[in-house]
């Protein structure tokens, strides 16, 4: 619960000094947006690597090899990159660069989920076959 208050002060207070610098310097309010952005991610960094370590918990509990889960983490990952990233360049006025960074992200999660649904492929060839 703490750790929302305070990102959630932390955003707030990145909005309004952007809000108030966007119309001097335009790029340097796009870069203490950027900053702020990092400055969540650090505020999360215990929390994530709570949950990797939960998840690493339920995968060994499952018995379900650990390869399996790994492109489910990344492709995760890339979400939570390409939702960012793509929402900044949106706010820097920039929507197309937003559209290639979804574009690039679904790409590049897709090549994650490779080892996945050929896994998937190969046990349903096991079953027809």
């Amino acid at each position: 619960m703490e750790t929302i208050v305070q990102v959630t002060l932390v955003c707030v207070v990145g909005m309004l000094l952007a809000l108030v610098l966007k119309k001097i310097t335009p790029e340097l309010a796009m870069t203490l947006t950027l900053l702020t952005v990092v400055l969540v991610f650090v505020f999360l960094a215990d929390g994530i690597r709570s949950l990797f370590k939960l998840l690493k918990e339920l995968s060994d509990a499952s018995g379900v090899s650990e390869a399996l889960f790994v492109p489910v983490y990344k492709t995760v990952g890339i979400a939570l990159v390409v939702k960012t990233g793509g929402s900044l360049c949106r706010d820097a006025g920039e929507s197309a660069l937003g559209a290639a960074v979804e574009t690039a992200g679904a790409v590049c999660a897709f090549l994650v989920a490779l080892p996945l649904i050929r896994a998937v492929l190969k046990m349903l060839m096991e079953l027809i076959g």
